[in-house]
C-alpha cells in the first residue's frame, strides 16, 4: 500500500510516519514537506513549496493520504495565514490526489468544527470538512480530537496550561472534552487509511482517549 502523508514532522504527523514506516502493510510512504526528514528505505520526502504543489503522478498516485497538516492562530501569526495552512493546503493537495485516482483521504480536524461556526478557528475546520466532502472519495474519514497532548518540538504555553487544567479535571469531564494522545490520533488516522470506510466517517475526541 501506498500512502501519502501530509504534516509528516509535526507532533500527530511524526507518529503516523513512524507507525507507517513499521507497517508490512504500507510499501511506501510519500512525504512533501519544507524541510528534510531522515531517510528510510520505504520513504520518499520531497521537498515542497505547498503554495506550488507539482502536478505529477509520482506524488498523487498512491493508495490513501493522511493529512496532519495543522496550526494555530498564534503560530501562524494571522487569520489569513492559518486558513492557508489548515484550509487552502489540505484542500489543494485533497483535489490533486482526487485528480490521480486516491479513494481514500483521511483528516485530522478539531474537535467543535463547523462550517457556521461563530469562531474562526472552528469555522475554517468545518469550512474545510464541508469542501471535503463534495470531493467525493470512497471514503473520507475525519477525525476530530480536542487538545492534543504530547512531546512538542516548540510548547505551546497556552495548550500546556489547558492540558494541566483538564487533567485535574479528568475525573468529572466527560469523554468528549478529556484531552487526546498524539500517539492516539496518529493510530485512528493510520488505521483508516489502512481499512477505509466507505462513505464518510467520523472519529469523536471521546473516542481518542
Amino acid at each position: 500500500m501506498k500512502i501519502l502523508l501530509l504534516g509528516a514532522t509535526g507532533l500527530v504527523g511524526s507518529h503516523v510516519l513512524s507507525l507507517a514506516l513499521a507497517d508490512s502493510r504500507v510499501t511506501q510512504v510519500i512525504a512533501p514537506t519544507r524541510h528534510a526528514l531522515a531517510e528510510h528505505e520505504k520513504l520518499q520526502a520531497p521537498i515542497v513549496d505547498f503554495n506550488h504543489l507539482p502536478d505529477e503522478a509520482a506524488l498523487w498516485e498512491v493508495d490513501a493520504v493522511i493529512c496532519a497538516l495543522g496550526s494555530t492562530l498564534k503560530a501562524a501569526g494571522s487569520k489569513a495565514a492559518f486558513r492557508q495552512v489548515d484550509y487552502t493546503y489540505p484542500l489543494t493537495c485533497a483535489k490533486l490526489a482526487k485528480k490521480w485516482g486516491c479513494p481514500t483521504f483521511v483528516l485530522t480536524s478539531a474537535l467543535g468544527s463547523n462550517a457556521k461556526s461563530p469562531f474562526f478557528y472552528s469555522r475554517v475546520k468545518g469550512q474545510l470538512e464541508q469542501d471535503l466532502r463534495s470531493l467525493g472519495f470512497d471514503s473520507l474519514t475525519v477525525v476530530r480530537p480536542n487538545v492534543i497532548r504530547g512531546d512538542r518540538q516548540k510548547v505551546r504555553l497556552g495548550e500546556v496550561v489547558v492540558i494541566r487544567i483538564i487533567s485535574c479535571l479528568s475525573s468529572i469531564l466527560p469523554a468528549s472534552c478529556q484531552v487526546s494522545p498524539a500517539t492516539n490520533i496518529a493510530k485512528a488516522l493510520f488505521e483508516a487509511a489502512i481499512n477505509p470506510t466507505k462513505g464518510v466517517r467520523v472519529i469523536s475526541s471521546k473516542q481518542l482517549i
